[in-house]
């Protein structure tokens, strides 16, 4: 049977009215046609073709190449995404809530979080394809909604990725020998940097990542030892601390509300607040369409976000918690001041008050890395997104053409255009815009997972009706599909009372400002869905006529030709373990 037959170049709306014939016994009939290509011309060609549908198609615009080692993806879900979020944005929830309530806020949104990577771990590692998520929700649940997600997530890495430039741009200040310079020149030469790392070859964004990411690791790791030395009273005070500021100023502080009413609303706060800081977690998925061997390196790196969320946000909640109060005094007014400049850091206030002089310095050094790092992260995923979107036929064509080196060029530029919005914060009035950019950032992220969950009960049932045994698959997220129901109601609930402090209480009246500022997001997302679904009169996705094949075979076709990796020694055996 001839491939093109089937091929509809419109994208994946075609998908729910695929001959069923194509699904009849549980494989496409193209396996032995992708196969054949991936044997004669490589995988990526072999890729683009099952893909597109034809090798004329497959070689006109290329495709993106699996130039991301295993090293790359392991560190990329370690650290890959991390940014002001964790070293600046923790310290507004911190001073607003109080440190029992920061732990648990972040303890609680890690645990979604970990279990919305683990449903989506197991679609990604069934088919690693770049951009992943809105083809996910296109071909299972709705094409509405792979357009709706898929221009959500778009606008979200683009807008965090202005943010995360203008944050490097005022971090950089905290050093005297900057004050002289306009802001302008840093923004430039940030800019600069993260296109540079993105234009040229996978491989040199992936080496990047490595390095920023070791850099993070090793950072808060020594952080928490650094805190752990603090707080048993080895630093220059010899002043040993316990859990001294849970009892004064108290591990819980109200917020709007008095008594256990503030206490609640302060601990809801603090989700908000950590859904930023998690924000674009989900880049391994994103990764996985251009990661070697896929199928182990993906469930491998799913697993390791688990450490991630434990000692980066969890351990690193804890520790600021028990070196300084909620109430301290250089922090309120460093955030009501400056609230992007590294003295805004919970972490650089702690080393100033153990008496560490360098320490300092290094943090702010530490923070400027990632946030340049999360820049570059975030141009990635962008233009991976809008990549995805361009393969299911809800973007210009165009975005598909790739250069020899496997990298989408256009898309890369046209995200990148959207960071020259930064250049806003060199004038007055930019903190408000970018707060408008930082809620719109949250919600975005909230609906992105949302969405993920509910394409995870799609694929689920889809797997069920088409006789797929979950058994057999590379990797199999537990406690399905319960897991992902659970995420969906948790997150659902963070994006519906996120605004709640706008509706007034008995020290602040309802703010209409503050109102669309907190829930703007939420009718763009539904706004793009009705879009699509009115212009396209899309349907709902039947579990038995989802498309979980296309694309797949090239990819069990080139799962034999990955080599095994073998340790030679004991070191080898550690590296292979970590990386």
């Amino acid at each position: 049977m001839d491939k093109e037959t089937y091929y509809n170049p419109s994208g994946l709306e075609a998908y729910s009215m695929t001959s069923p014939e194509k699904f009849s016994n549980g494989s496409p009939v193209f396996d032995n046609y992708a196969g054949r290509i991936v044997e004669e011309r490589g995988l990526r060609v072999g890729e683009a073709a099952d893909m597109y549908g034809d090798i004329t198609t497959a070689e006109d615009y290329g495709y993106v190449t699996r130039g991301l080692k295993s090293r790359h993806i392991q560190f990329i879900a370690l650290g890959g995404t991390i940014g002001t979020g964790l070293f600046l944005g923790i310290g507004r929830a911190f001073t607003q809530a109080g440190p029992l309530s920061l732990l648990l806020g972040y303890s609680f949104t890690g645990c979604a979080i970990f279990a919305m990577m683990m449903s989506l771990g197991e679609m990604a590692t069934w088919l690693p394809l770049p951009g992943a998520i809105p083809q996910f929700c296109a071909r299972y649940v709705d094409g509405a909604m792979g357009f709706a997600v898929g221009w959500n997530t778009w606008y979200q890495s683009a807008i965090t990725l202005c943010v995360e430039i203008a944050a490097a741009s005022v971090i950089i200040r905290f050093w005297n020998g900057a004050d002289g310079i306009n802001v302008a020149a840093w923004i430039s030469i940030v800019i600069v940097i993260v296109v540079f790392l993105n234009i040229f070859a996978v491989s040199i964004y992936g080496e990047a990542e490595f390095c920023f990411a070791s850099i993070k690791i090793i950072t808060i790791v020594g952080l928490l030892i650094f805190a752990f030395i603090i707080d048993l009273g080895g630093g220059p005070t010899r002043d040993r601390l316990g859990f001294r500021y849970w009892k004064d100023p108290g591990a819980m502080k109200a917020y709007i509300a008095d008594g256990a009413t503030g206490r609640f609303l302060g601990l809801w706060s603090t989700l908000v607040n950590a859904s930023f800081s998690y924000g674009g977690v989900e880049m391994v998925a994103v990764a996985a369409g251009e990661a070697e061997n896929p199928r182990v390196n993906i469930p491998k790196a799913v697993r390791r976000v688990f450490w991630r969320i434990l000692f980066f946000y969890v351990l690193g909640s804890l520790a600021i918690g028990v070196m300084i109060p909620y109430n301290e005094p250089r922090l309120l007014t460093a955030q009501e001041e400056n609230p992007k400049s590294g003295a805004a850091s919970p972490w650089v206030i702690a080393t100033y008050r153990a008496m560490v002089p360098v320490l300092p310095s290094i943090i702010n050094a530490v923070i400027l890395t990632s946030a340049t790092s999360s820049a570059n992260a975030f141009l990635y995923t962008g233009s991976r997104y809008l990549y995805a979107l361009a393969q299911n036929g809800q973007a210009p064509r165009f975005l598909l053409r790739c250069s020899k080196r496997g990298i989408p060029f256009y898309c890369i530029l046209i995200t990148g255009s959207v960071s020259l919005l930064t250049y806003m914060s060199c004038s007055s009035g930019s903190s408000t815009v970018f707060t408008w950019f930082q809620n719109l950032s949250t919600i975005a992220s909230l609906f992105t997972w949302m969405s993920i969950s509910i394409a995870y009960i799609r694929f689920h049932a889809a797997l069920k009706a088409q006789g797929v045994d979950r058994n057999t698959l590379a990797f199999k997220s537990p406690f399905q599909p319960y897991t992902a129901y659970f995420c969906l109601i948790f997150f659902a609930l963070v994006a519906i009372f996120n605004g709640f402090y706008v509706f007034g209480s008995a020290t602040k009246k309802f703010d209409v400002n503050d109102f669309i500022t907190a829930y703007v997001g939420i009718p763009i997302y539904f706004a793009l869905y009705l879009f699509w679904k009115v212009f396209k009169r899309t349907g709902f996705v039947r579990a038995g006529e989802a498309d979980i094949q296309t694309g797949k075979a090239a990819l069990d076709a080139a799962d034999r030709h990955w080599p095994e990796r073998r340790a030679r020694n004991w070191a080898e055996r550690v590296w292979f373990w970590v990386a």
